[in-house]
């Protein structure tokens, strides 16, 4: 059990890798100098969307449901740019450029994800009383 999440667990990282590499394509203000950045690059990603996000989405709930949720973009924006700063030859363009590049990463990255491991399994618990 644990050797198949570590399996899935560097999947991902590989899957979001590669859509960072493809990102530049359709995001042209955005910058990867090479399959290792990229892996880099996903990494902090990862750590950041898992450590930093949900305290910035909590501390920002109410401008959040103000903007109807529209301002988990301009966090996610934020936090792509963020990361961008610290890796090199990992280059966001300005903010528009991180905003729009999260997005496109994301959509990349699911999609990407949802080939590999098909759509999520839902596992309903049934309880006779």
């Amino acid at each position: 059990m644990l050797a198949g999440m570590m399996r899935n667990a560097l999947l991902v990282w590989l899957i979001n890798a590669l859509a960072l590499l493809v990102l530049p394509y359709v995001v042209p203000s955005v910058r990867v100098d090479s399959f290792l950045t990229a892996l880099v690059a996903a990494l902090l990603l990862g750590l950041v969307n898992t450590l930093i996000r949900p305290l910035l989405v909590l501390l920002t709930l109410p401008v959040t449901l103000v903007t109807l949720g529209l301002f988990v973009f301009v966090i996610n924006a934020l936090l792509f740019w963020f990361v961008a700063s610290f890796v090199q030859g990992f280059s966001v363009g300005g903010f528009g450029s991180a905003f729009f590049g999260a997005i496109v990463y994301a959509i990349i990255s699911w999609a990407a994800s949802h080939l590999v491991f098909g759509p999520p399994r839902v596992v309903v618990v049934r309880r006779d009383l």
